[in-house]
């Protein structure tokens, strides 16, 4: 998958590789054994659903949907042609298993507590899960919907905060486990590498209130070119770079 993720962006010249990379073993966790969600029928009004409100991450989740089958793999190869529906934001109306149209940093989790809110309301059991970035936490949208998630009791609700450290250099947003705990959350800190880990994390139940887990992750993890090189940031290998890249690759 890392290698697809990396060849996806190179023959495009777009794409943000280690914003994907960061967050890889999260959502592989998440579609292989928590969420309840049929790739054959995507709309089920009974499926747990998941929301990348990191949107230029999404090289990473165009990945696992296709390795579980939501589409075909082939696919992929259009990624950012003028005509494909895999754009560098992921599109609800044109993909098969996005749950939301993602990009602007700070939209994504509101949408979340709404559709865990609406939920709730229909007394229906599923859950809903969101992955945020770090440097998104610098929105204050972010923290209006905690507020709002924690005074409806949202216990449906699980947000994973990628802290890959990438904002540490414009804004230290700090010990989120806390901040997240002030709000009226439960919260833990994992190793977001670790797939035991996050598995335990996400499935555990959360009776009373929303759930935040505090994913420690390596912006680039499984490619030592890019690893916590702010220079990748949004940068896509070359011919020349892209052999070694991948043969790189752990």
């Amino acid at each position: 998958m890392k290698r697809s993720i990396i060849t996806m962006s190179a023959d495009a010249g777009e794409g943000h590789i280690p914003s994907a990379l960061s967050i890889l073993d999260i959502l592989w966790v998440l579609y292989d054994g928590v969420l309840h969600i049929d790739p054959i029928h995507p709309g089920n009004p009974d499926r747990d659903r998941f929301i990348l409100s990191k949107g230029h991450g999404t090289l990473g989740l165009y990945t696992i949907l296709a390795e579980k089958g939501f589409f075909p793999y082939a696919d992929l190869d259009t990624f950012a042609s003028y005509e494909s529906a895999f754009g560098g934001h992921p599109d609800c109306n044109k993909i098969a298993g996005i749950e939301a149209s993602t990009g602007s940093l700070g939209h994504g989790f509101p949408m979340a507590i709404g559709i865990a809110l609406g939920l709730k309301i229909q007394k229906k059991n599923c859950k809903v899960f969101t992955l945020i970035g770090d440097g998104e936490c610098n929105e204050g949208t972010i923290w209006e919907s905690a507020l709002l998630a924690a005074h409806h009791r949202l216990s449906n609700l699980c947000c994973i905060i990628d802290y890959n450290h990438s904002t540490d250099r414009a804004l230290q947003v700090g010990d989120l486990s806390k901040k997240f705990r002030a709000f009226g959350w439960e919260s833990a800190i994992i190793n977001g590498h670790n797939h035991e880990e996050i598995y335990r994390a996400l499935t555990k139940a959360h009776k009373k209130r929303p759930a935040a887990i505090i994913a420690e992750t390596i912006k680039g993890y499984g490619c030592k070119t890019m690893e916590n090189n702010p220079e990748w940031h949004h940068k896509s290998p070359n011919k020349e770079e892209l052999d070694g890249i991948l043969e790189g690759l752990s």
